[in-house]
């Protein structure tokens, strides 16, 4: 083991030990979109804020979503002019402001979105991103870098990342303690599942973080299929334990509430409640596990 790590993993223990906590940082992550990983992202945020915990969620996709499904864009274009974004803190929109001070990573938190949940809102900037910061020095740690005091205030953080492997899903990685995998049972989506998580594995090895998959997530389940029955039995052949036992099934009341900024378990649909619920239990405890 290497000394870096060696010293690290002992301040980790140190602070069990000390009755401290440590941070647990979990990315959603995909190589592709439609899979259902921003709802996962935000109800699971939520989830974690009804549990007690400090809650933070960092939306790193540029199409905004997570952001929309917690704030009206009204909030979103007042707030981001005025204090920033996650762009912001990853120096992306340095050459569109008008100012040359740095944001204060603290001020871009939006408080309190959802019960114990606070936000750090994405940008349609970051499109651009891998050519804004493309040459910057050690680029994949700059998110970590930004928000290492803003953390410390939380017990969970949650990043949503866009579905690809570019710059914004590197800095949520090179940050976490976890990632979480949701996936549709359809054939282009199970294909890349292997590949997704060999391209983590190598990332975590390259930036020297320890990555832990807390879990394969079988999401947007349709209508009963042999074709989907099928799909779902052959990625839980292949991935064994790391699937979750529990299915999020497709459901507009998820859009719904997306629209209405507000979680899934506000919208008294108990069996959209139950799964994000059982969802969020299965993913907390084995994040939990030392």
């Amino acid at each position: 083991m290497g000394t870096r790590k060696a010293r690290r993993l002992a301040k980790r223990d140190l602070l069990i030990a000390e009755g401290g906590n440590v941070t647990k940082v979990i990315s959603c992550v995909n190589l592709k979109g439609g899979v259902g990983k921003t709802a996962l992202a935000v109800n699971f945020a939520a989830y974690c804020g009804g549990q007690g915990k400090r809650t933070l969620l960092v939306d790193l996709d540029p199409q905004t979503n997570a952001t929309f499904s917690c704030i009206k864009p009204e909030l979103w274009e007042s707030h981001s002019n005025k204090h920033g974004s996650v762009a912001d803190i990853l120096g992306v929109r340095n050459h569109v402001r008008s100012d040359t001070e740095e944001v204060d990573p603290q001020k871009v938190v939006i408080r309190n979105v959802f019960e114990n949940v606070d936000l750090i809102p994405s940008h349609l900037d970051l499109f651009t991103i891998d050519l804004d910061i493309g040459g910057a020095v050690a680029r994949e740690g700059l998110l970590s870098r930004a928000l290492e005091d803003v953390i410390k205030e939380y017990d969970v953080v949650v990043c949503d990342c866009p579905p690809n492997l570019t710059l914004p899903t590197q800095n949520a990685l090179a940050m976490s303690t976890h990632f979480v995998v949701p996936v549709s049972p359809d054939f282009l989506s199970s294909l890349g599942i292997a590949l997704l998580l060999r391209r983590i594995s190598k990332l975590g090895r390259d930036l020297r973080v320890e990555l832990k998959n807390a879990g394969i997530l079988l999401s947007r389940v349709g209508r009963r299929s042999y074709f989907r029955e099928q799909t779902t039995q052959s990625i839980r052949e292949a991935f064994g334990d790391d699937v979750l036992e529990t299915e999020i099934t497709e459901r507009s009341v998820v859009a719904e509430a997306a629209a209405r900024n507000v979680p899934i378990f506000s919208m008294g649909n108990a069996q959209a409640t139950a799964e994000f619920q059982s969802a969020g239990r299965e993913i907390m405890e084995r994040v939990m596990k030392p």
